[in-house]
Order: C-alpha cells, then structure tokens, then sequence
C-alpha cells in the first residue's frame, strides 16, 4: 500500500510563497507572529488575553446568542457560546462563502481542521478552553462564485440575479434546484437524507445566512462548533474606532503597501485600496471612495460629507462592510483568536498584514494551512499498487508521470543524457583546433554543435513516442486512474462536492475525516474510503 500522505510542498499544488512559509524561510519570519506548532499555542494565549477587550466577551456572546434564536443547537455548541464569556477561553477560527450546499469539498476540510485543532489543543493546555468557529462570509457580493456545486460530472447551478451581500440574498426559487439536484441522486437512503438536507437547509429558511447556519449546524453543531455572522450592528459597534481610522487616514492601504517590499519576489495576493470598505444595504454592497473630502458609494448617488458619513458610522454601523484587507482585523477585534485555519491563497493575503495589525494594536494570530485531503476507495488504492504507482506519482502532472513511467517500463535506454554529454566533449576538442588554426571556424563549430545535439533530442523524443505506443495499455489505465482521483486535472477538493461521497461511502466521510485529519502535521491526507 503507498504511503497515505504526502507533504504539501512536494504535492505540487502549493505557490512559492505558501512553501517558503511552511518551511519557515527566513525572508517571511517578519510576516507572521508565530508559527503553528503546538508549543507556540502557549505563548499566543497569553499574548492574546492581554491585549484582547474582555469587555467584548459579553457583546459577542449576546451577539451570538440571538443569531442562534429558532435553530435546535446542541449542548455542546450552547456551552461553547457561554465559554465565550470566561478570560481563559479562546477560539480556533476558519472562514468561507456561503458556498450552495458548501460548494467544493475543502469546506469540510477547513472546518475538521478547526474542530480537530480545537481537541488537540484542549488536551494540551486543560487550564484554557478552545471553541471552534466558522465565520460565515455573508457579506460578501460574489454570488458567480456560491451559486453552484458540483455533483458528479454535472454543475448544479442557482440562476438568478444578485445584489448586495449575499447573506440577506431570499432562497426563492431554490425548489427549482432541488428538483435537478433529486433526480441526480436516484433512489437510497443516503440519497434520501441528502435531499431532506437541501429541503430543510434551503426551503424551510428565507436567506441565505440562515440557511448556511443550519447546513453548518446540521453536519458539525454535535461537534461545539460556533458559527458567527459579521454582519451585525452590535459587533461592527466594536468594531467603529478601526472604521473611523480607515476613512479618516486609510491606514490600511498605508500599512499593507510598506509590506510590499516583503513580498517582491511573490505574486501579490490582493492589492488594497485608499478605503478598504464597503458601503452596505440590503441590495448594495459598493465601495466607499474619497474624493476631495466627500465620501462616495460607488456605482449610486449616495455621497456623505466627513461629519455626515461619521455619523452614519455611530448611528448605523452595519452599513460599514470590511473588505478583504480589514476584514482579517474586524475578526481578531471580535474573537478571543488565536489561530486562523485557511487555504494557500488566504494565509497570502494574511502574510501582507501584520504591520496593519501592529498598527492597530491587534494580536496577529497564528496562520495555519488547512487540511488537504484526497478521498479515494480501496479499489483505487489497489490500482496504485498494481500499476506500481506511487501517491507523489499520482499526483504530477500527467505528461510528466507518463513520461515518467514510460521510462520505467521500458528496456531501452530513453534518457540520451549520456550521449549528449560525449558529444558535447568531442566539440570542445573542435572548439580547440578551431582556436588555434583560425577563429573564424568557431561559428560554423557552434552550428554544427547544434545540430547534432538538435538531432540526438529528436530522436530521443521519436523513441519516447514508439515507447508510449508499445505501452499504451499500461499508460492509458494510469492516466485513467490520475483522472478519477484529479477531475479536470484539479485537485479534487477544488471541484467535488461533499454529497457525492456521502452518496458514495455510506454516510461515513466526515467520521473518516475527524479520524484522520491532524492539522499541525502539514501533510496532503489520502483518505481511502
């Protein structure tokens, strides 16, 4: 049997800079507060409890509280809330959109990490308590980006039009989608419990932050896991005084660029802009934009003057929206934190911000690179192993793993490095006699040299594609297997939905996960099912 895990950064799906952090490069090291390792959960706690406003505790709780109004919670999510108000408990958070029927499968992974973080780091340090939170995303205005999920080889799609932030968006004309969505899953009772989840998930509530909070509670609520909703008056009142900096000096966009330099040889993440906010309704989400002192809604008629705008901010705060920049701050002001669990492309936009933290007096949490997990069954483990594959092999690119492994079945030599370098010696010697008789030869030697070596890598390239044909059985099964497991040729985290597993393995996928799933040891899981 291959090796059931492999490391993210020989998996090859992670960017430099995700990397280079795991590795704890020392360019990065001013990047980031501490790095996720179990000892340095100690340190962040007393970090953590001495600059967090205790007094947010009880708002938060409260907050909390009548979110949960008309949902059946569970004891443990309930004790969780109440922990909230005592100075030694701390969260464990993770964040995402309010993705149709969690979207991609990674949003399981992001929440069993956090959950499986929060046990580990109980039975550490018993003298705290961890809850585990989702931060539902439901301010957010990309609804192109939540309005699917894929089940089997069919996208499921909610086609409407949209505004605003999507958690006030109504689930009207959702039944249309449950009805595609039924006659793909066929008869059951896995598929029986699918299609009364999406029913009392998306019929029985009338917006899409409700609906996503029971989704949520449903698959994880007997876990303790909390789920927040950002998109409150009484929390964004704590949150006013960072507000009131960003409009009046934009310290963000100042405090984001001086990390700039930090990042020059990485792609950069998000690039901020002079006002890192949104002004929101029900059915706008635009940006705020300052011009000559006048404050602007992008996109509307709506413009404030300074005093008119800060104003709005002490009477009506839930119309100030963080955006991807502050929106990382508005959570650690909020939440006891002390560890945010993301993907590679969020912790790059985590990486451009410690300075803009520091600048606002707010604990830097602790970045972790959620959990990736490749889910397969036994009967495709077995073909890994008939075919002589490896998981790292499974995971190359597919030119390069049937190159790969054409070279390893074949007898004959397919590699003409040797013949190269030979070649390459003989024209040294040419080069030589041409420097000593008349340089002018030199150029016609450099030709020559060309074209030989131009040859050798034709027809090293000419013996490959025979060899491929001679084996093509063999590669065909192999390619077959890399496109069960990689859809597309992604990662199947990116594409699949949770459903089809559940379908697929009996209900037992998340209980799989929590098993298996170790947050601190940054390894791609296989999962066999």
């Amino acid at each position: 049997m291959p090796s059931d895990c492999i490391s993210f950064q020989s998996s090859g799906y992670f960017t430099p800079l995700i990397t280079d952090y795991l590795n704890q490069k020392e360019n990065l090291k001013p990047l980031y507060n501490r790095f996720p390792t179990l000892e340095n959960f100690k340190q962040q706690a007393l970090e953590k409890q001495h600059n967090y406003n205790s007094d947010f505790r009880n708002v938060l709780v409260n907050a909390l509280q009548q979110q949960y109004v008309g949902f059946n919670i569970s004891n443990s999510t309930k004790q969780n809330i109440e922990l909230l108000n005592k100075d030694n408990t701390f969260t464990i958070t993770t964040g995402h959109q309010l993705n149709l029927f969690t979207g991609p499968l990674y949003f399981l992974y992001k929440i069993v990490s956090t959950i499986n973080l929060s046990r580990q780091l109980t039975e550490t340090y018993p003298e705290y308590n961890f809850v585990p939170v989702y931060w539902m995303a439901t301010e957010d205005h990309d609804f192109d980006e939540i309005n699917y999920f894929n089940f089997k080889e069919k996208k499921i799609s909610w086609n409407r039009e949209s505004s605003g932030p999507v958690g006030r968006l109504s689930t009207l004309g959702l039944e249309a989608v449950l009805e595609v969505f039924e006659k793909e899953l066929g008869p059951g009772n896995n598929a029986a419990w699918l299609k009364e989840l999406f029913r009392e998930t998306y019929i029985k509530h009338s917006n899409l932050t409700d609906a996503t909070r029971y989704l949520a509670n449903r698959l994880f609520g007997d876990t303790g896991l909390v789920i927040v909703d950002g998109d409150s008056s009484s929390l964004k009142k704590l949150f006013t005084p960072h507000v009131k900096e960003e409009l009046l000096h934009q310290t963000s966009h100042t405090k984001v660029a001086e990390t700039a330099h930090l990042l020059k040889d990485y792609n950069i993440q998000v690039n901020p802009r002079e006002i890192n906010l949104f002004y929101i309704e029900d059915n706008i989400r635009e940006r705020i934009i300052l011009q000559d002192g006048t404050y602007y809604v992008n996109n509307t008629e709506i413009k404030f003057s300074e005093a008119e705008i800060l104003a709005l901010l002490e009477s009506n705060p839930e119309k100030f929206s963080p955006n991807v920049i502050m929106r990382p701050l508005y959570e650690e002001v909020i939440l006891p934190n002390l560890c945010y669990i993301g993907g590679g492309g969020e912790l790059a936009y985590w990486l451009e911000l410690k300075t803009y933290f520091e600048s606002a007096g707010v604990t830097f949490p602790i970045l972790l690179l959620r959990n990736s997990v490749l889910l397969t069954t036994q009967k495709q483990a077995d073909k890994l192993d008939k075919l002589n594959l490896t998981w790292g092999d499974i995971f190359m690119k597919q030119q390069e793993l049937v190159t790969k492994k054409t070279q390893e079945f074949s007898e004959l030599g397919l590699d003409f490095s040797e013949q190269k370098k030979f070649l390459k010696q003989q024209f040294a010697k040419l080069y030589d006699m041409a420097a000593k008789t008349d340089a002018t030869f030199t150029g016609a030697v450099k030709a020559q040299e060309l074209k030989q070596l131009k040859g050798l890598e034709n027809l090293e390239k000419k013996l490959l594609r025979a060899e491929k044909k001679n084996h093509a059985d063999k590669l065909e099964r192999i390619t077959e297997l890399q496109n069960e497991l990689f859809p597309g040729r992604s990662l199947q985290e990116r594409k699949a939905n949770f459903s089809q597993f559940y379908l697929e393995f009996d209900g037992k996928l998340t209980e799989k996960l929590f098993a298996d799933l170790k947050p601190l040891e940054q390894e791609f899981n296989i999962v066999v099912l």
